[in-house]
């Protein structure tokens, strides 16, 4: 028997997958940690949502609702680390498909757009690639938001399309922003570059990464098919020893005004029709038992 999905229930919206372990999370608790929060908080709420999950090393795709949660990846990654025993000398690589870049300023603790800056500080990893950019996140007018020195250092390589980086070329990033002109020619180099290298991978999914056609989310989406998707997961088949899926849709009315000004002025979208939410959550369904599916010929055995 493989891997079995684990569902960290944070907004009532992962369908049920067969074979799930499910956790189940308060009201406020949700409130507290989605979208962002104090890093004190941060650790407190993490520990008590995680210690009810299965072992690592046993756990197939971790999925945890809306992509305002996908913060939670770094306390699951460094799950992984202390886990697996990965070190500075055995790092391990994280590839995260995303739209957005995720390694942010948020000065006031962490939040779903800065995440990657603090996994780029752990000693266990070797290497991160996000990969399927498309956020004007990158542009020139957001070069200031972004942790430049894990960029410097090497940790973090950005995979995009359709933005204008030539600002980055200008102060000696051009090896750091990987830019192509469409999502096929960017999948396939990932492609030939991820499975040229055996390391050992934990790979986070925001499905903001896809084309709105392929699954709707509550954040703006990139270009990413269903195709490229297999074919990136198939890249690192045989290296994957953990993962995570964020990115599905809920709504959700925020108590504090500054993550309602905050998750506004990033372009989030929680406001969808009954109507609506039930068809999008209904295509989410369909798309997770895939991702399961396909994650499933990726596993590393231990």
């Amino acid at each position: 028997m493989g891997r079995q999905p684990v569902v960290l229930d944070t907004d009532d919206s992962v369908a049920v997958l067969e074979g799930e372990t499910r956790v189940s999370l308060s009201r406020a608790w949700r409130e507290c940690v989605r979208f962002g929060s104090r890093f004190s908080s941060y650790r407190q709420q993490v520990a008590r949502a995680t210690a009810g999950l299965p072992c690592v090393r046993e756990q197939g795709a971790l999925f945890m609702g809306s992509g305002d949660f996908h913060h939670l990846s770094l306390a699951l990654v460094e799950r992984c680390i202390k886990d697996y025993g990965f070190s500075e000398s055995n790092g391990l690589r994280l590839v995260v498909l995303d739209n957005h870049p995720d390694n942010m300023r948020f000065p006031w603790g962490i939040h779903c757009g800065s995440w990657v800056a603090h996994a780029a500080k752990l000693t266990g990893i070797a290497h991160i690639h996000v990969i399927g950019i498309t956020s004007g996140d990158l542009g020139a007018a957001h070069a200031w938001e972004h942790h430049l020195s894990a960029l410097f250092k090497g940790r973090i390589t950005y995979w995009c399309t359709g933005v204008n980086t030539r600002w980055a070329s200008r102060i000696g990033l051009s090896q750091r922003f990987r830019q192509f002109d469409s999502e096929e020619a960017l999948v396939a180099a990932a492609v030939s570059e991820l499975s040229s290298d055996r390391t050992a991978t934990y790979l986070s999914i925001d499905k903001d990464v896809f084309a709105p056609d392929v699954v709707r989310t509550n954040w703006d989406q990139g270009q990413m098919r269903r195709e490229q998707f297999d074919a990136l997961v198939a890249a690192l088949s045989g290296t994957l020893v953990g993962s995570d899926v964020t990115g599905e849709i809920s709504t959700w009315h925020y108590k504090a005004a500054w993550k309602r000004w905050l998750s506004a002025a990033d372009g989030q979208d929680t406001g969808a029709s009954h109507a609506e939410l039930s068809e999008w959550q209904h295509q989410q369904a369909l798309f997770n038992q895939h991702i399961v599916a396909t994650l499933e010929r990726a596993w590393r055995c231990n």
